[in-house]
């Protein structure tokens, strides 16, 4: 099923090292620039001398190959026990080739999904600074891999006008979307629906930049554990509750931005909900045309066209794990065959893997070939121009 067949990995992540920021900064701001200290007996993420976040192996994969349990890797590990093609881009083209993965893109991981956390601090010149060290190295990893790893630049959320220079400058380095939060209001921005990110979104479509919602990209709506477990749950109960409610999460994302009449105004951004798997988004589209029609129906009237309809044009999702119910293929029909990226997000507890590809077949042998070929790698290649 496999053969000559493109495979493009839409959600995978880096397990970043403690010296991240401070190993590319000038001298007079690596005391300044995230690093990691111990406070009150936990390494952190401290940025300006402030703990912004919680500093771990980022991943389950140990050296080995073997996958840890997901709480002990991810609370009690050293950076140095997660397998190193977690980091070392050299060695995560290898895994690329183990698993027959042509390429790759890339989130963060203890920094902020959608990299909130570098807005912590109050010196908006520093935490810019911060987001370009970072920015600039990713495109370097980019382009030293041929293309093959694309880790997506963060945007600095806290301001409408560097977020579009920011993003005009990443595209001259070759980026090929941008990972923004969710709650840019979190870092003193207008929430996403106001009109004063029209600059952004426009400048996004131009540069044919899709812009990437992870789940979890949030500092106060979508955090891992948040207040989804009760607390009398054993700690990897909490984390599988925690995972499974941050799928649904993106349905907030979803419907917010079919609602903002964004794709009306800029109809060639796209948008990708990234690791929120694919089988919640029928349900919450027609829910959305059923609540708005009954509770909201002039402004559904002004908008272009029904909000269900918006998905097939303007927006994406990742598959990865779902659908033993050989149930794909209505999915597909549902969602749109041109609207679905493949995933593996190692080396995180849902990866799949060791052997990826070998873990979805039975899944993708439900689909005809043309079909299959969409979702391993081709609508990746169009969206990332690959």
């Amino acid at each position: 099923m496999l053969k000559d067949m493109l495979v493009v990995d839409a959600d995978s992540h880096w397990c970043e090292p403690p010296d991240l920021f401070t190993k590319r900064a000038p001298a007079a701001f690596r005391e300044r620039v995230p690093r990691v200290e111990e406070v009150q007996g936990q390494l952190m993420w401290v940025f300006d001398g402030h703990p912004v976040g919680r500093f771990s192996a980022g991943g389950v994969i140990a050296r080995d190959g073997t996958k840890e349990s997901s709480f002990r890797a991810l609370m009690e590990w050293e950076h140095d026990e997660v397998h190193p093609g977690a980091h070392d881009p050299v060695v995560r083209l290898a895994v690329l080739d183990e698993c027959g993965i042509d390429a790759q893109v890339i989130f963060p991981s203890t920094i902020g999904l959608g990299g909130q956390d570098l807005g912590m601090v109050e010196d908006p010149a520093l935490c810019r600074l911060a987001v370009e060290i970072y920015n600039d190295g990713m495109a370097e990893i980019q382009s030293e891999s041929g293309d093959r790893l694309l880790p997506l630049p963060l945007m600095p959320a806290w301001d409408v006008d560097t977020c579009v220079r920011e993003a005009r400058r990443v595209a001259g380095l070759g980026a090929r979307g941008v990972n923004m939060t969710s709650d840019p209001q979190d870092l003193g921005s207008p929430d996403l629906a106001s009109r004063a990110w029209d600059p952004f979104w426009s400048t996004c479509a131009e540069l044919r930049l899709p812009v990437h919602f992870h789940i979890g990209a949030s500092q106060t709506a979508m955090t891992f554990f948040g207040q989804y477990p009760w607390d009398s749950h054993a700690d990897n109960t909490k984390l599988a509750i925690g995972g499974t409610l941050l799928f649904i999460g993106n349905a907030r994302v979803v419907t917010n931005m079919i609602l903002s009449g964004i794709f009306d105004r800029h109809p060639d951004l796209d948008v990708v909900s990234v690791e929120s798997g694919v089988g919640w988004i029928p349900f919450i589209l027609e829910a959305l045309d059923y609540e708005m029609s009954e509770n909201a129906p002039e402004e559904l009237a002004a908008l272009g066209k029904l909000p269900s309809e918006y998905f097939r044009t303007n927006m994406y999702a990742t598959f990865w794990f779902e659908n033993n119910r050989n149930k794909l293929p209505d999915l597909i029909e549902a969602v749109g065959e041109d609207r679905i990226l493949f995933e593996t997000d190692f080396p995180h507890p849902t990866c799949l893997y060791p052997h990826p590809l070998q873990t979805v077949e039975a899944k993708m042998e439900t689909l005809t070939p043309g079909t299959r070929r969409k979702i391993f790698g081709e609508n990746a290649r169009s969206l990332y121009r690959l």
